[in-house]
């Protein structure tokens, strides 16, 4: 996912031909403002900070003090908006930006509705989002949730539609979204259950040299798997009708598949 918030400080040759720097910082109004800690130049004559600009227009917020805030609230802004900010500075001192987070997405979406429809698309649609996060599409297998796919989501405040293809096991299947942001919570949408008439899969064989398959019935059959050897350490995973065992060291291992969970000896 691509970064939505940087800071970055480079060196820059003003007009007057004192070196300055530059601080900017990137990301979507979220409703707050931001606060700079300005200390005095390294000269000790004035303040660091020598001018604000937002989305290139200078700020008319009082920068001559130790500390100011920049009042987005001013600039007429609204809630998911792009906001780009330059502080320079001189370059013998360094102001300091204390709540750079605020310009970092927040997970806000809500749900209006969710469904799987017969030809398996998962289809979703929220409202709320302030900026933009990637969706996670998970599915509860094996007794724990499985990501199968990511959407970028569109970071807007109003209903934003969304959909992907899912592939789901036999019997009932459950799905959801989650999001991650700057917080590290995952803020997570409710379950939406779907049923697959589609026949059990099994494997064979038990003891494999080469190859493992997966059949419903006696017709192969493409599945999703796991599989972890004795210490609990995933090898292999994928989604595919057969599994190339050749490579794998002699042992016991443990089989994820279908909604299922196995066991096999590679000899």
């Amino acid at each position: 996912m691509k970064k939505i918030f940087f800071a970055v400080i480079s060196l820059v040759i003003s007009t007057t031909g004192f070196a300055t720097g530059v601080i900017v910082l990137e990301g979507n109004y979220q409703g707050k403002n931001l606060y700079i800690q300005n200390p005095f130049a390294g000269s000790g004559v004035g303040f660091c900070v020598q001018e604000v600009r937002v989305n290139g227009n200078v700020t008319t917020d009082e920068i001559a003090s130790s500390a100011f805030e920049i009042d987005f609230r001013n600039l007429q802004l609204k809630v998911g908006d792009k906001v780009e900010v330059k502080i320079t500075h001189k370059d013998d001192c360094k102001p300091k930006v204390l709540n750079p987070e605020v310009l970092k997405p927040k997970s806000t979406f809500e749900v209006v509705s969710m469904s799987v429809d017969k030809d398996l698309t998962f289809k979703w649609t929220t409202k709320g989002e302030t900026g933009k996060l990637a969706f996670t599409i998970e599915q509860f297998r094996w007794n724990k949730w499985v990501k199968v796919g990511e959407v970028e989501g569109n970071g807007t405040s109003g209903e934003n539609n969304y959909s992907f293809k899912v592939a789901p096991h036999s019997g009932k299947n459950q799905f959801r979204v989650k999001q991650v942001d700057y917080t590290g919570q995952p803020k997570l949408s409710k379950t939406v259950d779907y049923m697959s008439t589609a026949a059990e899969v099994t494997f064979s064989p038990a003891k494999v040299s080469k190859e493992i398959g997966f059949f419903a019935g006696t017709t192969p059959v493409e599945t999703m798997f796991e599989i972890y050897d004795q210490f609990g350490n995933i090898v292999k995973k994928g989604f595919a009708s057969t599994v190339d065992a050749s490579n794998l060291a002699k042992g016991a291992y443990y089989l994820n598949y279908d909604n299922k969970m196995g066991e096999f000896i590679k000899k």
